[in-house]
């Protein structure tokens, strides 16, 4: 446990799942984990929101996490992993969370349960018995605008005593909200923005870090907006963030991460751009505008990225 609360900060990513005639591509989920080993990130979250995790299979999940794990360790980086998992069910969590026990894991990033909208004791109580349960530790994940509803301050803050919760990825959307958790929080409990076009304001404000679909791309730059706010160059900082910021918005004009896949497509790290149903591809007009933005930024088509991978 104090492993993951040690480490997770920084610049986590959130990892796209490729797929290829509806099965997961296992040669170009490779080729993403050694493309991003190699770079400026500090943990991986799988088959969360990003990586359509509620659309595989269990033995996919499975799959999918010895595959990463796998493929971190030949690349010879040591990244922490946290698996995403969601459900409206504390019992049927419990359930996968002893389904995953032996999983080469680190922790859990577990979202609030979904359309029932149970009250604060609720969720208290939810979040407890899961983190009771757990043997791995377990960062929240608050994002009303999906499940439907929100932890408040008072609810995350009786939760962050728990020994076996670390943190917190946040997308509250309430900047007063967070500023507020960061001022009360415990020592040791961990806040990461999970709101990509608020990644620089976080950091600001005081987070320690960001798990972010939008550092896909450009993932040198987003891990620049805090290397340089850390070392106090703040004109540094913003001057990074602006040259990334455009791609937040881009990347979610459409639900994520189909804009994410088409960009990663047309780059070559992976060999097709499909998602799974009800996601679909992006649109025509998307599309034309993700390919000019890549060769605005002089990036490489995929032809020519693919031969370089190798």
């Amino acid at each position: 446990m104090d492993d993951l609360r040690t480490r997770l900060q920084g610049l986590w990513l959130p990892l796209v799942t490729p797929f290829r005639d509806g099965e997961i591509d296992s040669l170009s989920l490779r080729r993403l984990v050694r493309h991003y080993a190699a770079g400026p990130i500090d943990g991986l979250i799988l088959a969360a929101t990003s990586g359509e995790g509620l659309l595989l299979s269990a033995a996919e999940l499975e799959r999918l996490v010895d595959m990463v794990r796998t493929a971190l360790d030949d690349a010879g980086r040591q990244l922490p992993i946290c698996l995403g998992l969601a459900g409206a069910s504390t019992a049927r969590m419990c359930d996968a969370i002893d389904e995953t026990a032996a999983w080469p894991i680190d922790g859990y990033l577990i979202s609030s349960p979904y359309y029932l909208r149970p009250s604060q004791r609720g969720l208290r109580e939810h979040f407890t018995a899961l983190a009771d349960h757990a043997s791995w530790p377990v960062v929240l994940y608050n994002i009303s605008y999906r499940s439907a509803v929100g932890l408040t301050n008072e609810t995350l803050l009786k939760l962050a005593e728990h020994p076996n919760i670390v943190g917190l990825k946040d997308c509250c959307a309430d900047r007063a909200q967070t500023i507020a958790l960061l001022r009360q929080r415990p020592q040791g409990f961990r806040v990461l923005t999970g709101e990509d076009a608020q990644y620089h304001d976080a950091l600001v404000d005081g987070a320690d870090g960001g798990i972010l679909l939008s550092a896909h791309v450009e993932t040198a730059g987003f891990a620049a907006v805090r290397t340089e706010l850390a070392a106090g160059n703040r004109d540094a900082a913003l001057a990074a963030w602006q040259r990334v910021s455009e791609l937040t918005r881009l990347l979610f004009a459409e639900p994520s991460p189909a804009p994410a896949k088409h960009w990663l497509w047309r780059s070559g790290l992976i060999d097709s751009a499909e998602v799974r149903s009800p996601m679909v591809a992006v649109s025509d007009a998307l599309a034309a505008r993700l390919d000019h933005e890549m060769a605005r930024r002089g990036l490489a088509m995929r032809e020519r990225e693919r031969a370089s991978l190798g």
